[in-house]
Parts: C-alpha cells; structure tokens; sequence
C-alpha cells in the first residue's frame, strides 16, 4: 500500500509539473457536501412527486433523482466547472485529467457511471480502499478513466495577484499550438510564484517561456518573461473561449 502527496508529470515540452493529489479526507468532505445538497433537492422533489402521484410518482421520482445526481450533477459540474462540484469546490480540489488536463465529458462519465457503483450500492468501501491502495490516491473510477483529483493550489496574497490583460494586447497572438498540458503548467506557475526564491523563480519563468515563445507566434520582443507567460494564459484562454470546449475526455 503506498499513499503519495503529489503526482510528477512531464509536458510535451518536457517541463516538470507537480500536481498535489487530494487526499481521503477531503474527496469525502466533498461528496458529503454533494450528497447533502443533492439529497435536499431530491426531497423536495420526492415529496412533490408524491402528492402529484402518490407512491409510484414517489418511487419514479427518486430513481430519476438518484440519476441526475450520480451523473448529471457531477458531469455537469466537472466538465463546465473546471473540474469542481459544488462540493469539490468548498474542499478545495478538482479533477483532472491524468496528465494534468482539464477532465472532458467521456472522462467524467466514466468517473462518475463508477461513482454510482462504487458509493450507491457499496457504501463507498471500494472507493476507500482503492484510494488508500493506488499510488496516485484515484478509485476504481479514477482509474477506468485515467483521472486524478487533485488540490487546489492556494492563490497568492491579494497584493501580488496578477492584473487583468486586456484582450486586445493578445488579440493577434496564435496560441493554437500550446498544448493544455503546457497551460497547466504555466497556470500552476502562476499560481506558486510567489512562493518561489527569486533565483528558482525566474528560473522557471525562463524554461517556460524560452520553451512556449517559439510556438506562439505574434509576440512582440522584449516582452519579460513573466509577462509573456501571463499573457499567453490570457491568450489560451480567449482561444478557448471562442473554440468551444472539448467534446470528450
């Protein structure tokens, strides 16, 4: 049985980017927050259906519900929420992909039809050992669909947070061959610079932008390399924006 903190993957750039797994605790603080609101909403809902339709509409009424939740809810969320339930969001983590990916529609199904197996019929036992079991703290569904859930890295003080880019500073930027493993990565910088040593800091900054500049055309001289990495996040992201999301996981 081996319980690790952190999972290290390699871009297609080859920089190193390590992601925080989330552990027992705080996976089922945030299905307990899920299960409670989806069992509120489902008791209203229940009861409603009962006095329309007396116990069948009651019996129709919390199977579609148990559905809605097991899978419409948690799909919903994490394919439109970045990863993050309600109650994923109050504990702080996420789920993505196994190499550091946003996780997509095919993914969270998967993820999710187990969940139903895993939690409804087994009482989340198998969930609990295979977390506690696999290297990368991921159950049965985490596995089936090669997903990770990770922890939130905690932004920065309020004095050092990065200020909005207008668009039109990336407007003519190309940012179509970054890869989202390689915005993973420039996020998950942004996000900890602060808590970098001046030299490992600019280091890094270094290594990615001389890595991810040659494939962004558009991109003026001179620009620090900070910035260029802010910049391209905001960049990724209004490509992403106009593109749609991606259709599978």
């Amino acid at each position: 049985m081996e319980y690790t903190e952190s999972r290290t993957i390699a871009t297609p750039e080859g920089v190193q980017l390590e992601l925080p797994l989330a552990g027992l605790g705080t996976r089922f603080l945030a299905i307990a927050i899920d299960l409670l609101i989806g069992f509120s909403v489902a008791l209203i809902v229940i009861i409603f259906a009962a006095s329309a339709a007396g116990e069948l509409g009651a019996a129709i009424a919390s199977a579609i519900t148990l559905l809605v939740f097991y899978i419409g809810y948690q799909v919903l969320f994490e394919v439109t929420g970045g990863g993050r339930t309600l109650g994923k969001r109050a504990a702080g983590i996420r789920v993505v992909m196994d190499g550091g990916a946003p996780v997509g529609l095919r993914a969270s199904l998967i993820r999710n039809t187990f969940l139903l197996l895993e939690g409804l019929t087994l009482f989340y036992f198998p969930a609990i050992v295979t977390v506690l079991a696999s290297k990368n703290n991921q159950r049965i569904g985490d596995h089936a669909a090669g997903t990770l859930v990770v922890r939130e890295i905690k932004p920065p003080a309020p004095g050092y947070m990065v200020a909005r880019i207008p668009q039109a500073h990336v407007a003519s930027w190309d940012v179509a061959g970054v890869e989202d493993a390689d915005a993973t990565a420039v996020r998950m910088f942004l996000d900890r610079r602060f808590g970098f040593e001046p030299g490992p800091r600019a280091a890094l900054a270094a290594e990615l932008a001389n890595k991810l500049r040659p494939l962004v055309p558009g991109v003026r001289p001179g620009l620090p390399d900070e910035a260029f990495l802010e910049h391209l996040i905001t960049a990724k992201s209004r490509s992403i924006f106009r593109e749609g999301p991606p259709d599978g996981g």
